[in-house]
């Protein structure tokens, strides 16, 4: 198997150490908390193109996968080709019992449906947890083995808060009582309000998503927060010119350690004097044990470049990670661009830097794992990178060519199978799929794969998982929203 990552040495603690890591982690959350083009042949099923792997691969495919789900962050899409290989490999998923994991709260095993721990060992092993939850260690592990390969994206917060707005406005009231995103980020403090409904949208999403616990909030003597230290856009890397910087390796043993009791089957934290909840040690001791837990982190902006990291990691061929955007909202530019402000004009600046300073733990989040993305491209070749990631959008080309009418996406009012017409939510139109007429019997299965909506596949997974025993009416209901 080759030597453990620290990822999967940590997770293959013994049970009681694994325990008090976690008990003291969650415990500090709940306290803070409070307050290139188609070969000739219609197969599909055929790879577009020789693969990038060797004949024989030098490593099993893996199966057992965590997928952490992250909003607005382009996981749909990493949904859908997770729903595609499973399907196609009779992998079982851990599913809802509707479309998410109890979220907001944290993720609880018994929310996924069939789960029993008294079942004595003899429950069939679920392959692939990848539905909306916010993270639980704890209980994740109750539900995967420990040798699970976990990983998760994120995005810019700047791209990420603009889609936010759009997305989520009828559902965050700090969103709903603003009247624009710029409106919002000048001064808002007028319209957020912690531990309000639906505001968990509006700050912060990937720090909450992630199940860290939130510091407590510096004021000034207006009311307003410390401006954070933005990092300095240098450090981050734009493809494809030089070379991504080298991760900064941090060491979990050399930062925070507080000190837990078991009292009422609770952990008490008795933490060091010197434990500044508000201080980058205590941002860095969260991004330290993300990394401790993740094996990999992809990055929306270098969306390509991590599905082919994603598929070297999983041992699993390209073709494995070839599929559609899914969840894109109609209309969406590269505004709030990442890394450089170079073509913004001043007021999109502005609002650039507002919300990276707002949202200041999620871009430390999102500065991290940029770098860690490109220590890792480092390591996989710039080079052969390029070669995958072309090789990989034009077999995404193609498929489209050969799939999909118009070969593209299509506004929701023109789908009319309702198979394919994705969850309209939020005030953006979310864009869906037409299928092409005159496919094969097998190209009309895969077509059908690539361009099926995460809210169906869902309900397909859950039929084929668990099919009726008794044929009744089926009952509608509003789904929840992606």
């Amino acid at each position: 198997m080759g030597p453990l990552s620290p990822a999967r040495t940590l997770r293959l603690w013994g049970p009681r150490s694994l325990g008090v890591a976690l008990g003291v982690f969650m415990t500090i959350g709940f306290l803070l908390l409070d307050a290139p083009h188609l070969l000739p042949g219609p197969q599909l099923r055929q790879p577009l193109a020789p693969s990038l792997r060797p004949a024989l691969p030098s490593c099993p495919p893996r199966q057992r996968l965590v997928f952490l789900k992250t909003h607005k962050s382009g996981s749909s899409s990493v949904l859908s080709l997770l729903h595609r290989y499973g399907d196609r490999h009779g992998l079982r998923f851990a599913l809802p019992a509707r479309y998410q994991f109890g979220y907001p709260r944290l993720f609880q095993a018994s929310r996924v449906k069939g789960y029993s721990p008294q079942t004595g060992g003899t429950q069939l092993p679920f392959h692939i947890l990848c539905h909306h939850m916010r993270f639980n260690l704890k209980e994740v592990l109750q539900v995967m083995p420990s040798d699970s390969f976990f990983f998760s994206i994120v995005r810019d917060p700047a791209a990420l808060a603009r889609s936010a707005f759009s997305y989520y406005k009828s559902t965050s009231s700090a969103f709903r009582k603003s009247p624009s995103l710029a409106a919002f980020l000048a001064n808002p403090r007028a319209f957020y309000r912690p531990g309000a409904r639906g505001d968990h949208y509006a700050r912060n999403l990937l720090w909450f998503d992630f199940g860290l616990p939130f510091p407590p909030e510096k004021r000034a003597k207006r009311g307003n927060l410390h401006p954070p230290r933005d990092p300095d856009p240098r450090q981050l890397q734009v493809l494809p010119s030089g070379a991504g910087p080298r991760a900064q390796t941090l060491n979990p043993n050399a930062l925070i350690h507080p000190v837990s009791t078991v009292a009422d089957h609770r952990s008490q934290i008795s933490s060091p004097a010197s434990f500044d909840l508000g201080s980058s040690s205590f941002i860095q001791w969260g991004l330290a044990w993300l990394d401790s837990v993740f094996d990999l982190v992809m990055v929306a902006e270098y969306f390509d470049e991590s599905l082919v990291l994603l598929a070297d990691a999983l041992c699993w061929g390209l073709d494995d990670v070839v599929g559609f955007m899914h969840n894109a909202q109609a209309g969406r530019k590269q505004d709030l661009s990442t890394f450089s402000n170079t073509g913004l004009t001043v007021e999109d600046q502005q609002l650039t830097a507002r919300a990276r300073a707002w949202n200041n733990l999620d871009w430390a989040l999102y500065v991290h794992f940029n770098r860690s993305l490109w220590a890792r491209i480092e390591k996989y070749g710039q080079r052969r990178l390029q070669t995958a990631v072309a090789e990989l959008r034009a077999r995404r080309e193609a498929l489209a060519k050969h799939c999909l009418a118009g070969g593209e996406a299509s506004d929701p009012k023109y789908i009319t199978d309702h198979r394919f017409r994705p969850f309209q939510f939020g005030s953006a139109k979310v864009l869906g799929y037409i299928l092409r007429s005159g496919l094969s019997p097998q190209d009309q299965e895969e077509c059908e794969r690539l361009a099926t909506p995460e809210l169906q596949y869902k309900d397909k997974l859950d039929a084929k998982q668990f099919p009726p025993t008794v044929s009744l009416p089926l009952k509608t209901s509003r789904p929840l929203s992606p």
